[in-house]
């Protein structure tokens, strides 16, 4: 990939889409990981004003201060930044006082994940609001059309998506050319959603390589195999390792699972002889 060509092109990208939409700039929720590290920086590299958003919920106190690190070199590098921390923990709390109550439910912790996320793109909208900015996302390719490891209306409540056709180990290589502060390149990738910082990795149970591999390898011969790449018998064909089979049946069962995230909103179209 040609890191600076790429750049440049998001960045023009950004600022035709932003000139269209006539807005005045960007907002970006900053975690302290690589995604948001780099959409941040290529927002602000724009020169519109963006704000960078620091909405910490309980966050782990390596995750805050990764992301206020970075917040701190954009603003100080680039006039047009600037960066807000807004705690959601007291906000949350009460939200769950409110909702909970079977605190033994197995899909209570999930739920409460996909709560926070959902809250701080109710935080990002209040002030796209107040300033006419867009809601600039950070997913990623692997993320927002592989296996769909985002919450919907939360992380996933965008405006646009500049890094939404990089997959990580891209985004990594344009957070190196970028300059991202070292803490954020080397920290192992987590959303932050869980109390116990539970890593992307363990939460989806493969490597972002892994998957990488797994998203090219169903693009590449779902045309040749007609689907039959789904099944034992077409992994077999592909003389694929024990540790591949694996990936590829967790890729494909996620990325199955999660199409009512990727897909636009169905629509019940009443029949014309019905009108």
């Amino acid at each position: 990939m040609e890191a600076e060509k790429v750049a440049k092109h998001i960045i023009e990208w950004l600022k035709s889409y932003a000139k269209n939409a006539n807005t005045n700039g960007f907002v970006v929720g900053v975690s302290g990981g690589i995604d948001s590290a780099v959409a941040s920086t290529l927002c602000a590299m724009t020169g519109l004003p963006t704000l960078c958003l620091e909405m910490p919920i309980h966050q782990a106190v390596d995750q805050s201060s990764r992301a206020h690190r970075h917040v701190q070199k954009l603003c100080a590098k680039h006039q047009n930044v600037t960066g807000q921390s807004v705690d959601l923990s007291a906000p949350f709390d009460n939200f769950k006082d409110a909702v909970i109550r079977d605190t033994d439910h197995p899909r209570n912790d999930l739920s409460l994940a996909n709560a926070r996320a959902r809250l701080r793109m109710t935080t990002l909208y209040y002030y796209a609001g107040l300033h006419e900015f867009l809601v600039a996302g950070t997913g990623n390719k692997v993320e927002d059309f592989g296996v769909g490891f985002y919450t919907k209306y939360g992380d996933g409540g965008v405006d646009l998506s500049p890094i939404a056709d990089l997959v990580k180990s891209e985004v990594f290589a344009l957070g190196r050319y970028l300059g991202i502060i070292p803490e954020i390149l080397e920290a192992p990738p987590t959303d932050g959603l869980y109390h116990d910082s539970k890593t992307d990795e363990e939460q989806l149970g493969a490597s972002y390589d892994e998957l990488e591999w797994a998203m090219a390898f169903q693009k590449s011969t779902q045309d040749d195999h007609h689907g039959l790449i789904d099944s034992e018998a077409g992994m077999e064909e592909q003389k694929l390792s024990p540790r591949q089979k694996e990936v590829l049946s967790l890729y494909l069962k996620l990325n199955r699972a999660n199409q009512h995230k990727m897909n636009p909103i169905p629509v019940c179209v009443i029949p014309k002889n019905l009108r």
